[in-house]
């Protein structure tokens, strides 16, 4: 079997954590900032799990992660 290539846009979104779940950044903390409030953009700053339905298809580009 010939190696398989790592998607790069993916493995540079995505990471997956020791139990195989897959941890990304928030969205909605690029701009318009000022609208959001304090304690809003505070939990934007931490990552998150995507949802369990679309982490095959992560995992499918993450082939050594």
């Amino acid at each position: 079997m010939p190696k398989l290539k790592t998607c790069r846009a993916a493995a540079k979104r995505f990471k997956v954590t020791k139990t195989g779940k897959v941890k990304a950044k928030r969205a909605y903390m690029r701009h318009i900032l000022t609208s959001k409030t304090r304690k809003a953009k505070r939990r934007l700053r931490k990552s998150t799990l995507i949802a369990a339905v679309d982490a095959p298809q992560v995992k499918l580009m993450l082939p050594y992660a």
